[in-house]
């Protein structure tokens, strides 16, 4: 039983520095370009700014904010309406697939908050909106530091609130 101890304790110090060398530390970045909401509701613009940490080569987690940029307008019985995107913000787990080690694809799902503006007539009237979010997309990384990333998230409104795709494309920054 000694013998058992002691050859178990050995390989667990001669396994100690191999699992020192699989710990990673985190990788931190930030994104910021501009995002384009196509929904029922309207086409919007938004300037998006991103900041997550990639903390294993195969998973990480980011927080969003967008300020709207681009409203759009329609007729509604000869009425003009404008829709506006004043913000949004949300939280995302992401996946990674390394490709080379310029080129990534990654998938992320997680939960945010719109806030949307109509006005129409004189009354303007804002609207929250909580959204489910997933999507896919791409990184590539012109050297250590600097890449470019595309896009495409679907957020589905809770509620009953609809959908909206959204295409983003970012300059991409490692710290």
């Amino acid at each position: 039983m000694r013998n058992i101890l002691l050859t178990t304790a050995a390989l667990a110090l001669l396994a100690a520095p191999a699992m020192a060398q699989s710990i990673q530390e985190p990788t931190y970045y930030g994104t910021l370009g501009y995002s384009q909401l196509d929904s029922s509701d309207g086409d919007l613009g938004a300037i998006t700014g991103r900041f997550g940490a990639k903390l294993h080569p195969n998973f990480g987690a980011e927080g969003e904010v967008s300020v709207g940029v681009r409203d759009d307008e329609f007729d509604v019985g000869g009425v003009p309406v404008k829709i506006e995107h004043e913000y949004d913000v949300a939280a995302y787990a992401v996946g990674y697939l390394p490709i080379t080690p310029q080129f990534e694809l990654f998938g992320r799902v997680g939960y945010g908050t719109t806030q949307l503006k109509a006005s129409a007539a004189g009354l303007s009237e804002t609207a929250d909106g909580d959204s489910v979010n997933y999507g896919a997309g791409a990184n590539y990384f012109f050297d250590a530091q600097n890449g470019i990333r595309g896009d495409w998230t679907r957020r589905d409104f809770t509620n009953d609130g609809g959908e909206a795709d959204v295409y983003s494309v970012n300059y991409v920054r490692r710290f």
